[in-house]
C-alpha cells in the first residue's frame, strides 16, 4: 500500500528520508476515516474540510493534504513551492502537508500511485447500469483474480483518485466507474487511471440538463475508448446505435454483446423468474449455454452479458464466469421488501432515468398482483425531460392498474398515462412525498406490487421506509 514517502514523492519529485508511514486509504470525510488514512481537506461550496482537521486525526489518520494555515498541533510539511530539499526527514507521527491545491494533490498523487502498479483496470461509463455492471464484472474477476472495485457511486474527479489510492500492490484488476458530467471529465479521468478495458453500457437522456443532447453525452462517454491502448479492449453494447458506432473512434479491440446475433456475445431465449431472476440462453463463437443467474428483470441480461464479456476476454473459464454471475444476487441495486400488509414493494428509489424506469416498469409486468407505480420527478433530463416523462407515462398505463405521483415533473407523465387510455380516478397525485405515505399506509394489501422509483432529489426512499416499518 501507499506510504508517506510516496505521497511526498508524489507531489514534490523528492523521496524523503527517514522513517514512512503507511497509508491504509484515503478519505475527505473525517467520520469515515479509518487508522493510518490520508485526510484530504477539501473546501466545497458549504463544509471546509480544514474544520474537521482534528477529528480525522483523532480517528487515526496518519496524513492529513491541507491548502490553508490551521491551528492543528501536528507537525506541517510545507510544498506549495513543490521544493524539498533531498536532505529533509520526514516527521515518523502523524502530520500534514500543506500544498495549493488539496484537490489537485490527491490527484496527482493517484496519478503517481497507479503508474506505480502492475494492474488492469476496467473503466465503466454509460447512462444507466454502471454501478451493477461494475459490481458483477467484480464478482466474475474476483474468482481467479484479485480485484478492488470503486465503492458506491464514486466515479468523478474526487472518488476515482479515492480508489486508486485503496489499491495495493497485490491487486491484478480494478473495475473503475467513471461519470460524465461534461466534456473532457472522462478523458480526465482515464489520463489518471489508465485503463485497458472500456466497457460502455448505453447512451440515454440522464444528465442531459448538464450535457446538452444525446450527441454531446455520446461524445463525452466516447472518451473513456479513445483512450484505451492499442493492445486494450472496448466492450461495446451492440444494441445501442450510438455505443456501436464507438468502434470507429478506438485503436483498441472491439467486442460487441447485445441481444443481436451479430455481436460477439448474444443471447436470446430470455425468460423472467420473477424475483428468482432470469432464464437465457448465451451465445459465444461456437458454444451455447443455458444460464439462470439471480438477477432481476428481462433488463438485466445486459448487465449479464458485460461482465461475461470482461471474463472472456481476460481468460477467466466459463465455470468462474457463471459462479460469478451467481454471486450477483447481492449487488442489485432493486431491492424486493413487504409491508406488514403482505403487499410486495419493489424499491428502485436509488435514482431515475426514462430508460431505467422503463426496464423497472417491465419487471413490474412481469410480477403478480395488482400492479401500482409509486413514481417522482426524473431530474436533470433537460431538453428530454418532456418526452422522458412521456413515455414512462405511457408504460405506466400499459402495465399498471394504479398510478401514484409525486412532483411537477409527473404531471407530464399522468397527461400521457389518460391519452393512452389510463383511467383517471385510478391516477393520485400528491405536491409532497410525507402526502404519498399518509395516502399509501392505510391502503395496500397482500398481493400488490408496488414499484416505488424517482430521482435520488425526491427521497423517494422515505416511503419505502415508512411502508415496510409501519405496523399492520
Amino acid at each position: 500500500m501507499i506510504t508517506s514517502s510516496d505521497v511526498i514523492e508524489a507531489l514534490s519529485g523528492v523521496r524523503p528520508k527517514g522513517s514512512s508511514l503507511t497509508i491504509s486509504e484515503a478519505s475527505t470525510d473525517s467520520r469515515q476515516v479509518i487508522p493510518a488514512s490520508l485526510f484530504v481537506a477539501l473546501i466545497g461550496e458549504r463544509v471546509d474540510g480544514h474544520e474537521y482537521l482534528e477529528e480525522a486525526f483523532k480517528a487515526g489518520a496518519n496524513l492529513a493534504l491541507i491548502q490553508k494555515e490551521t491551528e492543528s498541533q501536528h507537525p506541517v510539511l510545507d510544498l506549495r513551492t513543490r521544493f524539498l530539499s533531498p536532505d529533509v526527514v520526514t516527521p515518523d507521527r502523524p502530520f500534514c502537508i500543506r500544498v495549493e491545491d488539496t484537490l489537485k494533490a490527491l490527484q496527482d498523487i493517484a496519478y503517481y500511485w497507479r503508474r506505480k502498479l502492475n494492474l488492469k483496470v476496467i473503466g465503466i461509463t454509460g447512462s444507466i447500469g454502471k454501478s451493477t455492471t461494475k459490481d458483477l464484472i467484480a464478482e466474475v474477476l474476483n474468482q481467479r483474480f484479485r480485484t478492488l472495485k470503486s465503492k458506491g457511486n464514486l466515479n468523478n474527479e474526487i472518488g476515482l483518485p479515492l480508489t486508486i489510492l485503496s489499491l495495493g500492490l497485490g491487486h491484478q484488476y480494478a473495475v473503475l466507474e467513471m461519470g460524465f458530467y461534461a466534456p473532457g471529465e472522462i478523458r480526465f479521468l482515464c489520463d489518471i487511471a489508465l485503463p485497458q478495458i472500456g466497457v460502455i453500457t448505453n447512451v440515454g437522456p440522464v444528465h442531459a440538463e448538464r450535457s446538452g443532447s444525446l450527441e454531446v453525452t455520446a461524445k463525452g462517454k466516447a472518451e473513456l475508448v479513445e483512450s484505451l491502448p492499442s493492445d486494450g479492449t472496448a466492450i461495446l453494447n451492440y444494441d445501442d446505435p450510438l455505443v456501436r458506432s464507438m468502434a470507429g473512434q478506438t485503436q483498441a479491440k472491439v467486442f460487441y454483446y447485445g441481444l443481436d446475433p451479430e455481436a460477439h456475445l448474444w443471447a436470446d431465449n430470455i425468460e423472467s423468474l420473477g424475483l428468482d431472476g432470469i432464464r437465457f440462453r448465451l451465445h459465444y463463437q461456437n458454444e451455447v449455454l443455458h444460464l439462470r443467474v439471480p438477477i432481476i428483470g428481462q433488463h438485466s441480461v445486459h448487465t449479464v452479458l458485460r461482465a461475461t464479456a470482461v471474463g472472456l476476454v481476460e481468460g477467466v473459464s466459463w465455470q468462474d464466469i457463471i459462479t460469478g454471475l451467481q454471486m450477483g444476487r447481492s449487488q442489485l441495486r432493486l431491492v424486493a421488501v413487504h409491508t406488514p400488509s403482505g403487499a410486495l414493494l419493489l424499491d428502485d428509489s436509488y435514482n431515475s432515468s426514462p430508460e431505467s424506469a422503463l426496464a423497472a416498469l417491465n419487471l413490474l409486468q412481469e410480477m403478480d398482483g395488482k400492479k401500482i407505480a409509486v413514481f417522482g420527478d426524473m431530474l436533470e433530463l433537460g431538453p428530454y425531460e418532456k418526452l422522458g416523462h412521456e413515455k414512462v407515462g405511457l408504460r405506466v398505463a400499459q402495465v399498471c392498474q394504479e398510478f401514484v405521483a409525486v412532483g411537477e415533473r409527473t404531471k407530464i407523465m399522468i397527461e400521457a398515462a389518460i391519452n393512452a387510455g389510463m383511467k383517471a380516478d385510478s391516477i393520485h397525485w400528491f405536491e409532497t412525498v410525507p402526502q404519498v405515505i399518509e395516502y399509501l399506509l392505510p391502503y395496500l394489501q397482500k398481493g400488490d406490487t408496488v414499484l416505488v422509483k424517482g430521482s435520488l432529489g425526491m427521497g423517494m426512499s422515505r416511503i419505502v421506509t415508512s411502508l415496510e416499518s409501519e405496523p399492520s
